[in-house]
């Protein structure tokens, strides 16, 4: 039986899915007509590839907990830097301080 999920999983979780719909809308709202579908669905949908192969916790691929870190840090980075690209800097800023915080956080308990 698992316990139950601890309060920065939850945000960790949230964190992620938060980045993912990010992407889905800066790929829909970002580009003309035929190519915000392919980014709309292909960008979110790249990020949930990476992360299931390489961050989440059934990872199809055993990388060590750094290179862990960094991937996840990309996928964030990259829904902060859409943020900015589609004018909310304050937001991405936000979301940036608030998901680099939560994967710091889960990532010193993933190594303890």
């Amino acid at each position: 039986m698992r316990p139950r999920p601890t309060a920065v999983e939850i945000g960790s979780v949230l964190c992620g899915i938060a980045a993912f719909v990010t992407l889905a809308i800066w790929g829909f709202t970002g580009w003309p007509f035929p190519w915000n579908i392919v980014a709309g669905i292909g960008a979110p949908l790249l990020a949930i590839l990476v992360w299931a192969l390489f961050v989440s916790p059934r990872a199809v691929l055993a990388v060590h907990p750094f290179v862990r870190a960094i991937v996840e840090l990309f996928v964030y980075a990259a829904a902060t830097i859409a943020w900015w690209s589609m004018g909310q800097a304050w937001i991405g800023l936000i979301f940036a301080i608030v998901a680099v915080t939560f994967g710091a956080l889960n990532g010193r308990r993933r190594l303890a």
